[in-house]
Formats: structure tokens, C-alpha cells, sequence
């Protein structure tokens, strides 16, 4: 959690979030919520409708045997963003090395060997702040890539073979693939100068470097540096949670017939009843498949199902989460892919009795790896924040755009997530890529430095091919100026020159114009951007906020105590008390009206206050726990809104901790 300092249901919490960061939304939103894949496809249902192709040959990727002793630039790992960093270092004149340290045959990660065939894009956005269908934010390597694929979802081979056609027109680019290892050389003032990479046949190599970009998938390069991070969702007070880890798995027997059946049954479900649908390449919705009674209830769970086209007659489905996994541990990675294998028999038998058209398809496999949405988020120089996605804020330094919904997933099998906002288009600075600490090295992808709540969106891999593209680039103007990535990252004129050469190769850095969003105009707002911080409120695709809805001492509670659990561990004694004592004695806490004597009840509570009921109103003006303007602004004392509780909820924020989101 970053500011300034001065994705559990309860009882009628909504729009509150529960103790994993996230709760419930608006009912219209929740429709959207039970049919969780129609969100990746609403915005772009109906564009780029490429039809299935003839299967392609993967090409095999020529790997060198042993790398050289010396490189202007090393990229560690071969997803996506560290193929568009090793192009874009290659073409701006670095000697670049492209290491890869796991078992992988292809190139691209996350998409070719965890099978996530189906992206979620950032679209500009149109006068109104919507999504312009088709209409690509940042463009570059990727767009490049993206032309060689099939449509809205992709053949997993087709995009393998595009990658490497990438890295192996760039001359200046050596590949090495299946090394054993690799660890940072670090030197005594903190400068990462290389890698020691041991390759297949055991031998051990020093390899300098002037910079390196991490790009793997966990920011492994950085963490043995001794870069700092945070874990999951401990920005938020909580040491335990992490997304639900993905299991894709792939059935076979997809005939034109059975799809186009899927498309007239989304034809059919105008309202989304069952959140069923398709174009050439894609299939979403299924939302039946949350029914799904899982023989391994807490560790896993389906979804509504996120279904992508194969050129040779398959479909592989994004679906199955897991939870319990730490990706870090390799045994607990292994047992979670040991889970979602046993689970699979079970759940086809399910959707075959559920849905008829899909009864002659058989499983054939799944991924090779996990899909896994979070694990570390770097602290750098710059931290990517909520309100900066709530304002679509712009940066000096931007180096890509993103648009993407802040899409929260289930941390565990009692919770949905959450659409945290759909926002227009918010600016990744050239800072959230430097580290604190560590000089020479630039961390590119998901374990960048972002909040984990932005992170929901900025973790997508357009955004980060575009960030890996941006450190190549880098890498190349550090290298002329003989400045350091920190350094670099501290001057306008250099980052001015670091952005002119990303346009000059393809990259669109010019924001867009568009009208800013209702909520942004709202008089609570300053109070939303704090709630939405803390993990208390989610507008849902449509940034439905309910601000103006009737709040109650329930939820009103469970604000604070949610505050209590994310500053517990800065400011301990910035909610010292119990929010809960203040509802004890009330009949239906949910159901009533939030009156402002209970929520200043409420407040002396929370913080700790030895005073009386009848003192408490009193109390929380003159110890100015609510500033003058809030309490006035309150216009209906006997029933306060949302807004007015996220007012207050600020007001004691940065009373207790002087703690202000800007």
C-alpha cells in the first residue's frame, strides 16, 4: 500500500471488502461476477473475429550452448515481457543475452507453456472514458506480436513460434534455454553486474552485464539481489493471501458444429442469465460451472469458464482454481498441479451433464505450468497506487498505459473477488521498474512495483511486454549517458530521451482524451480514494460505487476493522479499539440507517476513547478525529450515505496515522 503521509461475504457488508482485501458489489455487477470470463470478453466481444487456422509446426529454438563472458544486457526469462526487453535492448544496439532457467522447449511463458491462450488487453479509451474496442494502448512489440495470432484467443503454438520469430531476426540477441540456474552477481555497492549461470552440462558461467532485466515470472533475479518486496496482500495487513493459482486444461473433440452451437446459445441469453457466448476464437461465460461441487472443497474450486480455440480441433479452458499454492515452494507448486489433475475427470463429468453440446469433448492434457497471478510485488522507486488508477493519472516518466479492469480473483474458496474499477487509461512511470536498494537492474511484469489492488491490472502481459520493451530501451540510454537506471530514472531529460526513442519504434505514448469519470466529480471522493485503498470498496466493471446509497452501523464497523487489519502493523495504535463494541446491543446492525451518533459512537471506539456514548459526537469533532467541513457536509444526520462514511473513515485516517491517499 502506498500514499502520503500529513482480489468474504457478510451480512450486508456491500459494498465493503472482507478481510482478504475485497467483498461485494452492486447486484448488476455481481451478475457480471457470478460469469466471471464474460468480463475478459465483454470489452472486446465482437472485434477481431480471426477464425481458426491450419495447425502450425513448432519450430524448434535454436539455443547457444554457453554464453559469452561478457554482454551490454542480460534478460532473464523468456515470458513474454522478457522477449519484447530483449528485442527492444537488441534493436536499440545492446549485445543481449536471453537466458531462460526453466524446462521450456518454447519461448513464452505464461501463454505457451501455462497455456494462457486468451489475453486481456488495454484498450484506448473513447471521448466518454470507454474502451475502444480493438483500438490497442501502447502498440510496439506487441502489436507486433499480436498481428502473427489468430484473434481474441490464440493457438499456444501459433504464439510460440511468433515469439522466437521475434528473437531470432534480432542478430545482436543470444538465446540459452535450459540452463540450470542463474543468480545476480552483486558487487560491494549494491550494482548488480551480471548473472553466474550454470547451463545444462553443469558448467558454471560468469557472465558480466552493464544491466540486467528481470523478467521472470517471480522477480527471482531481484529477490536473490536482496531487492525489497511485499508478498501477496500484505500491503494490506494480510500475510497469507495470494490469488488462486490457474490449472488450463485442454479438451479435445471442438467441432464448427459444437461452435457454433455456443454461439447461438449466447445469442439466446441476451441478459446474461447464464453469461454464455462466443465469436471465432472464444467462448466465455458457463457461469453453471460455479456450481460445480468440487471433491477437494477448500483447495479447489471452478469458475465460470474462460475458453479459447486451438488450430487443431481442442479448446483449452481457463477455469480451475486452486488456492493454498505458494508458487515459491516448488513442492507446494507440486502438489497444487497434483490437485487440479485429480480434480479434472470430475469437473468434465459435470459440464458435460450441464451443458449438452459440450458431451462428445475429452480431456487431453493440462498446461505444463501453473498460471500464477501474484506472487512478490517489488518496492521501487515508484509505487503503482489505486489512486492512481481511480484518477487515470498520467507521469512524467510514463514508459505504457493500461486499461485493463482491476480484476481481483478468489483468494480462497469462500470468496468470488472483485472488479476493484475499470479505469480509462493510467500511465506505468519508468520509476515502478527500478528498485529500491539495487543499482543495474530493472524488473519487468508482474512483480513490478505495484500495490497488489493496481496490480489486479498492470500484472497483464500487454502492459508488461510494453514495460519490457521500455527497460531494453533503457538499458540503451543508460548505456549512452553513462547514467545509472536510478539515476536515469531522476531525470526529465533523460526519460524525455528514453520516451522519444520507445515512439520512434513503434510505442504510442500519448494519452488519450477523455472525459473524467462521475466518481472523480463526486463530493465523497477524497473519502473513496481512501476506502478503495484500504481494500473497502469495488465500483464493479461499471465503477458503480454506491456512493449515495444508505450506509449501516454493520458495515460502518467492518470499515474499521478492516483498517485496523491494513495499518496494523505501521501504525498499531491508529485503531487501537473495537469497532465491534459499537454495534453490540443492536438489533440488526445491517438493517438499520447509519445515524451520525452512532458513527461517532463507532469512531471513539475504534481509536480506544474512554468516553460515553452521549460523549462521543462531541469528542470526535474536538479532537478533530472529523474535520468542520466533513461533519457539515453531511446532509442527512439521521442517515448517512457511503460517501459520508468514507469521509469520516479519512478524517480518522489521517487524524491516527497522518496518513492521506493522493
Amino acid at each position: 500500500m502506498t500514499q502520503t503521509t500529513d482480489s468474504r461475504k457478510k451480512e450486508n457488508q456491500s459494498p465493503t471488502y472482507p478481510r482478504k482485501g475485497m467483498g461485494l458489489i452492486s447486484a448488476f455487477a455481481f451478475l457480471l461476477l457470478i460469469s466471471l470470463s464474460w468480463w475478459a470478453w465483454s470489452a472486446w466481444k465482437g472485434t477481431d473475429m480471426a477464425k481458426p487456422g491450419q495447425s502450425q509446426s513448432v519450430k524448434k529454438v535454436a539455443s547457444i550452448k554457453a554464453p559469452d563472458s561478457e554482454y551490454d544486457v542480460i534478460v532473464a526469462g523468456t515470458d513474454p515481457e522478457g522477449i519484447a526487453a530483449a528485442v527492444s535492448a537488441a534493436r536499440n544496439g545492446q549485445k543481449t543475452l536471453l537466458v531462460e532457467n526453466r524446462a521450456r522447449d518454447v519461448l513464452g511463458g505464461l501463454f505457451t507453456e501455462g497455456w494462457l491462450n486468451s489475453l486481456d488487453n488495454s484498450f484506448a479509451p473513447n471521448e466518454e472514458g470507454k474502451s475502444d474496442a480493438g483500438k490497442f494502448l501502447n502498440e510496439g512489440i506487441f502489436l507486433e506480436w499480436r498481428k502473427g495470432v489468430e484473434g481474441t484467443s490464440f493457438d499456444v503454438t501459433t504464439a510460440a513460434n511468433a515469439f522466437y520469430d521475434l528473437v531470432r531476426k534480432e542478430k545482436k540477441v543470444d538465446l540459452l534455454m535450459h540452463a540450470k540456474s542463474f543468480t545476480p552477481m552483486v558487487n560491494g555497492s549494491q550494482t548488480v553486474t551480471g548473472l553466474n549461470i550454470t547451463t545444462a552440462d553443469g558448467k558454471e558461467h560468469k557472465v558480466s552485464a552493464r544491466a540486467v532485466i528481470d523478467a521472470t515470472q517471480d522477480g527471482d533475479v531481484a529477490a536473490a539481489a536482496g531487492v525489497p518486496f511485499t508478498i501477496g496482500r500484505q500491503d494490506l495487513g494480510d500475510d497469507k493471501s495470494l490469488m488462486a493459482v490457474t490449472l488450463v486444461f485442454r479438451l479435445k473433440g471442438m467441432t464448427e458444429e459444437i461452435w457454433q452451437q455456443m454461439k447461438k446459445n449466447g445469442e439466446n441469453d441476451p441478459h446474461l442469465l447464464r453469461g454464455m457466448g462466443a465469436d471465432a476464437m472464444s467462448g466465455w461465460g458457463y457461469s453453471a460451472m460455479w456450481d460445480y461441487k468440487s471433491t477437494n472443497p477448500e483447495r479447489v474450486r471452478m469458475r465460470g469458464l474462460n475458453i479459447g480455440r486451438q488450430n487443431d480441433g481442442s479448446i483449452l479452458i481457463n477455469a480451475l482454481q486452486i488456492f493454498g499454492v505458494n508458487p515459491l515452494d516448488p513442492a507446494s507448486v507440486k502438489e497444487g498441479m497434483e490437485i487440479g489433475r485429480a480434480e479434472l475427470p470430475h469437473v468434465l463429468d459435470y459440464m458435460k451433464k450441464e451443458f449438452p453440446e459440450l458431451a462428445s469433448l475429452e480431456l487431453d492434457g493440462s498446461a505444463p505450468e501453473l498460471y500464477v497471478r501474484e506472487t512478490r510485488h517489488m518496492i521501487g522507486e515508484y509505487r503503482l497506487t489505486m489512486v492512481d488508477a481511480l484518477d487515470n493519472r498520467d507521469q512524467w516518466d510514463k514508459i505504457a498505459y493500461g486499461s485493463y479492469n482491476l480484476d481481483i480473483q478468489s483468494t480462497d474458496a469462500k470468496y468470488r473477488g472483485d472488479i476493484v474499477l475499470k479505469p480509462s487509461q493510467y500511465a506505468v512511470p519508468f520509476r515502478a521498474l527500478v528498485p529500491q536498494k539495487i543499482n543495474g537492474l530493472l524488473v519487468v511484469g508482474r512483480s513490478a512495483s505495484f500495490d497488489s489492488l493496481p496490480h489486479g491490472s498492470a500484472r497483464t502481459v500487454p502492459v508488461g511486454m510494453a514495460s519490457g520493451q521500455a527497460a531494453g530501451a533503457a538499458a540503451a540510454v543508460a548505456a549512452k549517458n553513462k547514467v545509472s537506471f536510478r539515476e536515469l530514472s531522476l531525470s526529465k531529460p533523460l526519460v524525455t530521451e528514453l520516451q522519444e526513442t520507445l515512439v520512434k519504434q513503434g510505442v504510442r505514448l500519448e494519452p488519450y482524451k477523455f472525459a473524467a469519470p462521475p466518481y472523480t466529480k463526486h463530493k465523497a471522493y477524497e473519502g473513496l480514494k481512501a476506502a478503495v485503498s484500504l481494500g473497502i470498496a469495488a465500483g464493479g466493471e461499471k465503477n458503480e460505487f454506491q456512493l449515495d446509497e444508505p450506509s449501516n452501523p454493520r458495515r460502518f464497523a467492518n470499515h474499521f476493522n478492516t483498517m485496523k487489519t491494513v495499518l496494523g502493523r505501521t501504525y498499531p495504535k491508529a485503531v487501537g479499539g473495537s469497532a465491534d463494541a459499537a454495534v453490540k446491543g443492536l438489533t440488526k446492525p445491517g438493517d438499520i440507517a447509519l445515524t451520525w451518533e452512532q458513527a461517532a459512537w463507532t469512531i471513539s471506539q475504534a481509536v480506544g476513547a474512554k468516553v460515553r456514548r452521549s460523549e462521543s459526537a462531541a469528542y470526535v469533532l474536538e479532537q478533530k478525529l472529523v474535520e468542520p467541513a466533513t461533519f457539515a457536509a453531511i446532509e442527512n444526520k439521521s442517515k448517512l450515505t457511503n460517501g459520508d462514511a468514507y469521509m469520516l473513515l479519512r478524517d480518522v485516517l489521517k487524524a491516527q496515522a497522518g496518513v492521506v491517499y493522493r
